[in-house]
Formats: structure tokens, C-alpha cells, sequence
């Protein structure tokens, strides 16, 4: 496997540099700390979208704009396909009937 940026899970990203890609959440509504010492898929549980701990680690925005980058819904990337698609086929209506002009 491939050892780039875009092949690895996101919480591996995540757990390489703390404090720039994640902080840590404070909850301490039902009792002690439990913020865990490392960062794993499941201290990552709240931005998986799973339900919380009292504690855990937090996506920041600015990662989490990079994680969705270049996603091809986030981008309008069918949207403009459309245009694209519509674009190539007026120009071939225009080019025949030029064509046919002749």
C-alpha cells in the first residue's frame, strides 16, 4: 500500500500531529476526566459520528475542511459535469449545422 497522505484513515492523521488537527473536548457533566492519553479510532469516536464519551478528541475546522477536500459532491463536481456535458453538445448542434451550411 501506498505510504501518501490520501491513503491513510483519518484518525491516523489525526493522531500524528495533536493540538494542529485535533484538541481535546472537555465534558465533565457525568463525573472524571476521560480524555485518553492516546489518540485512536475510538478516543475519535465524536467525530466519526458516533456518540461521545464525557471526554474526547475533536476534529478542528481547518482539518476537517481537508479532510472533505476534493470530494466530488462537496465540490459541485456533477453540477458542473452537467455544464461541461451541455457545453459539448451545443457545440457539436453548431459545428453540424455549420457543416450543413456548406
Amino acid at each position: 500500500m501506498s505510504r501518501t497522505d490520501k491513503t491513510r484513515p483519518w484518525w491516523v492523521k489525526i493522531a500524528d500531529r495533536p493540538m494542529v488537527t485535533c484538541r481535546p473536548h472537555h465534558d465533565h457533566r457525568f463525573g472524571t476526566c476521560t480524555l485518553p492519553e492516546r489518540i485512536d479510532a475510538d478516543s475519535t469516536a465524536a467525530a466519526a459520528g458516533r456518540p461521545p464519551r464525557s471526554c474526547y478528541w475533536r476534529v478542528t475546522d481547518h482539518f476537517a475542511d481537508l479532510l472533505h477536500d476534493g470530494c466530488r459532491s462537496c465540490t459541485d463536481h456533477y453540477v458542473r459535469r452537467e455544464e461541461r456535458r451541455r457545453s459539448r453538445h451545443q457545440l457539436r448542434r453548431e459545428l453540424r449545422s455549420y457543416r450543413s451550411e456548406d
